[in-house]
């Protein structure tokens, strides 16, 4: 049995020039099927207690890697304590390559994976690394997980930013907006569009599969907030989403049913409240509400 490496668990700030500084579309997808209906779950959705650092594929397939690199981890034992993947990894190839970039490729069927495969192996493209399986935490599904992390920033980068968009996204939809006070009582907008001032976050309806790439808040036509989905960070050991400020899990899911959008302040007066949910191919989609604030 192979053994892996010693994974890292990241801790760092998350520096989000990242993002701007590595060059767009820098990978290949680590498997063929790559329409929108392939993905099972998206990066930064709710996934059992954590915000899931991976995008997920819904079917099995052949998996190579995304770029040339090396091989620094096989792991075919998958009951450790793996630290930033809170969740098990099941069979896994770890790639390094260049510019301090690391791709996992996870929930593999160990009885695919390559004999030829060492640790420090040069691969390529065209390498076959094995078929996805259900090993790991999607047991019962033939999937693909897959991740990439920065080292050097001490992130994780939502994989679809670095790879060529599809055609078509699958469709976002805001839903029912509510406000939660900080003493938490919540106000579904649907039934009323009057509350006290004070401090408030803002949810929207949480999709299943999909997260969106961004989310925008405006009042009175100025933006109050924007939470992105191109990287995560962990804190205290948990993933974190960015926005204003760093939101863990309990913050941006506080259950299965609502996705934070925003935290912010009503003033008292009208407050016309904004949302636009911005999908990868840069689609708008809109919700406003009039509210009455005393």
């Amino acid at each position: 049995m192979k053994k892996t490496l010693a994974l890292f668990c990241i801790t760092a700030h998350t520096i989000l020039s990242v993002i701007f500084t590595s060059p767009l579309f820098a990978f290949d997808w680590p498997q063929q099927e790559i329409v929108s209906e392939s993905l099972f779950s998206y990066f930064g959705q709710l996934r059992g207690d954590t915000i899931s650092t991976s995008i997920i594929f819904r079917n099995s397939a052949t998996i190579h890697p995304t770029d040339a690199g090396k091989i620094v981890g096989i792991i075919t034992e998958h009951d450790d304590d793996l630290g930033w993947y809170n969740s098990t990894l099941g069979n896994a190839v770890i790639i390094a390559h260049k510019d301090n970039i690391i791709s996992v490729y996870a929930n593999l069927d160990e009885e695919s994976l390559s004999p030829n495969l060492t640790q420090l192996q040069s691969v390529t493209t065209d390498t076959e690394l094995g078929t996805s399986g259900s090993s790991g935490w999607m047991q019962g599904e033939s999937c693909l997980e897959f991740q990439i992390l920065d080292i050097h920033q001490q992130t994780a980068i939502n994989p679809r930013i670095l790879m060529p968009r599809t055609n078509k996204e699958l469709d976002i939809h805001i839903g029912n907006l509510s406000a939660v006070s900080k003493k938490g009582v919540e106000y579904d907008f649907r039934v009323t569009q009057t509350l006290p001032a004070g401090q408030y976050y803002i949810y929207r309806t949480r999709q299943e599969t999909v997260t969106p790439y961004q989310t925008t808040v405006s009042i009175n036509g100025t933006v109050v907030e924007t939470i992105k989905y191109d990287l995560l960070k962990q804190e205290n050991q948990r993933v974190a989403v960015i926005g204003n400020k760093s939101y863990p899990l309990e913050k941006v899911y506080p259950n299965d049913k609502k996705h934070l959008i925003a935290d912010l302040t009503l003033t008292r007066g009208r407050n016309v409240l904004s949302v636009i949910a911005t999908d990868l191919m840069g689609q708008n989609h809109t919700v406003s509400y009039t509210l009455n604030v005393q």
